[in-house]
């Protein structure tokens, strides 16, 4: 369990989920507290994370889609003990399980697109029990509720917010946060 995740969270549920380089200031310049890394790559993932840790944000790596590096557990171990990010982000079960038993935060990340992969998603959690998970997109209450109860692992709503009221239904369904790139959600 990831405490400073979740206190960070309760402080302020809205992530900053920084997609591109244009973006990483406006990120570390707004009020929230941590930021999902989204973009980056072997020459530049050191420097960012040093940033954002400079602005006193916590920084979450998205793992799978960090350029030249692998997504194994070789990276994982890498990317933890030389740059040293607060957690990583990833859809991989098998890299869940790893940052778990190196005492990584990890968040996983799932793509509900039908029952099917919500079915999965739920199976995989109980299997994996990250510290949190990224549902995309997260404009769905009754999924973002049903997840949360059956796995009783806190839920991060993500893709496709668009407004203050995707933020709020949200939430009011169960999500502990909201991940975006929408600047001006990061302000609410």
């Amino acid at each position: 369990m990831n405490h400073r995740l979740y206190e960070k969270i309760e402080a302020n549920p809205v992530i900053a989920a920084v997609n591109s380089m244009e973006k990483l200031d406006l990120a570390i310049q707004s009020p929230c507290e941590i930021v999902f890394l989204l973009t980056g790559n072997i020459f530049n993932l050191r420097g960012i994370i040093d940033k954002v840790k400079n602005a006193d944000m916590d920084i979450y790596v998205h793992l799978d889609l960090m350029e030249g590096f692998s997504k194994d557990m070789m990276a994982l171990k890498y990317i933890h003990e030389n740059m040293k990010p607060d957690g990583i982000i990833t859809t991989k079960s098998s890299l869940v399980k790893t940052a778990k038993s190196m005492n990584i935060c990890a968040i996983q990340r799932f793509f509900i697109l039908d029952s099917l992969s919500l079915e999965r998603g739920i199976h995989a959690i109980h299997h994996t029990r990250p510290d949190a998970i990224e549902i995309l997109p997260g404009v769905m209450p009754k999924i973002i509720k049903r997840i949360h109860h059956e796995t009783k692992v806190p839920v991060i709503g993500s893709g496709l917010i668009i407004d203050k009221e995707d933020v709020i239904e949200s939430l009011k369904a169960g999500a502990m946060g909201i991940s975006t790139s929408k600047e001006e959600i990061w302000y609410m």
